[in-house]
């Protein structure tokens, strides 16, 4: 999908296009509008639209409720031909709260138009989903596991594929979803299509799943007209000063961090947490002075083949250590120098890449905090707690995920051995003392994905050619008639 280095360099240098108003847009586009209730566009609609409507590949970063998803279904309605009855646009989502949504502003824009929709996630039958295919869904939203399933079930074909769009990318990464994206990739026609990536963050990872879906994209974000990769984002989260460490689990569950730094002040806290962190399942280890010289270089060396997640320390003791990619700095404890919050934060987004440095503080601490920002001109973001039933969804959706890509990598022999199980099954779920058994199975699962980072793009300098791709395209498939609708 990528173009060569030549084309890529001009594409590269292209001036930004004019931002669009609602009054610029075709009819068409502006009858949608008018049945959204929107009598505006956004930031982000103004700036994308121009760029997705004239066939440029764009990274937007963009937050949840800046207007995104209205900024790709304009152009993606304008781009898709009515006469055929195939999926022309994939929008892949990473939860299907967010599938759900896009469907149902989708549906609001598309209302007394002849474009069809379809919304795919799992954890629900097929049914639906596949009637919606055979009726010619030409719009297609969902997440990539149940988008994946179709595909190797030839439910699905996206060999009419004209648009697709990654929404919320750096979630979707965070997710695990890689591999899926990576063998979705395999299914999309070989000729170049207009693909383009929303994400609030990009990460080191995010630029690089860009590399490998995107034709030299245009950068864009709210605050001018290149998004800032390398810059670092500075978030605290304010957190009760009893069971610290349960604050800390539930941060990492939600911020999922691929690899992290978590810096206290004391050895003691050091060694307290990493103990904790590991009965919770995480990989994580401790570095302190405390610790016996082989003990350090074992550590050390986890650390230098970058095979170590989370790694506990005192400043003194993560001196001199440099991690490839570290992707989050957490300060369980904030300095008592406040020159030492910048050496801490600096830690991640190294070498043009970016990183996030998180903050735990009490009530009181926070302003201690707002006042190094100030110093040193850093704008910081306080993020909510989140609470048990945001922790208890992300979870799921986390465990539906790995357990469905699990699923998908058995073979039929595997299959049919696991179906002596189904009865068992369905008969532990009925009552709550079995259930206790489900649930420590699904939790000791869980705990054993925590050992793995959830799996990133590679670096690679290789473009993709068409040709290429056509190469390494997946076996002839038997068409099915019955779901393909012309």
């Amino acid at each position: 999908m990528k173009k060569n280095s030549t084309e890529e360099k001009n594409n590269a240098t292209v001036e930004a296009l004019p931002e669009t108003s609602v009054e610029k847009l075709s009819d068409e586009l502006r009858q949608a509008c008018e049945r959204a209730g929107w009598s505006a566009l956004t930031p982000v609609q103004a700036k994308a639209i121009p760029c997705l409507l004239a066939e440029r590949d764009v990274m937007v970063q963009s937050r949840t409720g800046s207007g995104k998803t209205g900024a790709y279904l304009l152009p993606i309605m304008q781009k898709i031909d009515l006469k055929k009855n195939v999926a022309q646009a994939l929008v892949l989502v990473p939860t299907r709260e967010l599938a759900l949504q896009v469907y149902k502003e989708a549906q609001m824009l598309l209302c007394s138009t002849d474009l069809k929709a379809a919304v795919v996630y799992g954890g629900v039958g097929y049914a639906a989903q596949l009637e919606a295919f055979r009726g010619g869904a030409q719009l297609v939203i969902g997440t990539p596991g149940r988008i994946l399933d179709h595909l190797l079930k030839n439910t699905l074909s996206l060999d009419n594929l004209k648009i697709l769009i990654f929404d919320e990318a750096d979630r979707m990464l965070s997710m695990g979803f890689y591999p899926d994206m990576v063998k979705i990739r395999k299914y999309i026609p070989a000729q170049e299509i207009l693909s383009s990536m929303f994400s609030a963050t990009f990460p080191p990872q995010v630029v690089r799943l860009a590399e490998q879906f995107l034709r030299a994209p245009q950068l864009l974000s709210l605050s001018g007209s290149q998004v800032h990769v390398a810059a670092i984002e500075h978030v605290y989260y304010v957190v009760p000063g009893m069971r610290k460490e349960r604050s800390l689990v539930k941060i990492i569950e939600i911020e999922n961090p691929a690899s992290a730094i978590i810096f206290c002040n004391t050895k003691d806290t050091v060694h307290y947490l990493s103990v904790v962190l590991k009965r919770f399942g995480y990989d994580a280890d401790e570095l302190s002075s405390d610790l016996a010289q082989s003990a350090r270089e074992k550590v050390m060396a986890r650390v230098r083949r970058g095979a170590l997640r989370f790694l506990v320390a005192t400043d003194v003791a993560a001196r001199g250590i440099d991690i490839p990619d570290l992707s989050h700095v957490i300060q369980y404890e904030p300095p008592e120098d406040p020159e030492a919050y910048i050496h801490r934060a600096g830690r991640t987004g190294r070498m043009g890449s970016s990183g996030v440095a998180i903050s735990l503080v009490a009530e009181m601490e926070k302003f201690k905090l707002q006042s190094i920002a100030r110093y040193y001109d850093i704008k910081m973001l306080e993020r909510p707690m989140p609470g048990d039933e945001e922790l208890e969804r992300v979870v799921a959706q986390r465990i539906i995920a790995l357990l469905e890509a699990r699923l998908r990598a058995r073979d039929n022999l595997q299959i049919e051995r696991m179906r002596r199980f189904a009865p068992l099954a369905k008969s532990l779920s009925q009552t709550e003392d079995q259930i206790a058994l489900i649930t420590m199975l699904l939790d000791d699962y869980y705990q054993q994905s925590l050992h793995v980072p959830p799996a990133q793009p590679a670096i690679t300098d290789e473009p993709v050619s068409p040709a290429k791709k056509e190469a390494s395209k997946r076996r002839p498939r038997r068409k099915n008639k019955k779901v393909r609708k012309e």
